[in-house]
């Protein structure tokens, strides 16, 4: 028979007697540990600040004018071909010149 074990790590913290004090109590109300109730806290703050800085949020407004653009982009400028030009200057000059690649 196989056993899984979980893998764990440990969090430890020192705090203010007080803040221990808040903690616990806001933890013996939602019938949690105090390490229960940390971890559950931290995870889901944790988690909306990946979300913040993973998820682009585009209002209505901004969204339709976007949509036909990604449908059918514009043709490049001359700005845009100049810098794409440059892009791949750029990456020819990284390249291993034995092997041509980077």
């Amino acid at each position: 028979m196989t056993t899984l074990t979980a893998t764990q790590d440990r969090i430890a913290a020192r705090v203010p007697r007080e803040v221990y004090q808040t903690l616990r109590r806001a933890a013996e109300l939602s019938g949690a540990t105090v390490n229960q109730f940390l971890v559950q806290a931290a995870l889901k703050e944790a988690q909306a600040v990946i979300e913040r800085e993973d998820v682009i949020r585009l209002s209505p407004r901004d969204w339709n004018w976007l949509l036909p653009l990604l449908d059918e982009p514009p043709t490049p400028n001359a700005r845009l071909r100049a810098a794409q030009k440059r892009h791949r200057q750029l990456l020819s000059s990284d390249a291993d010149p034995a092997t041509g690649q980077p």
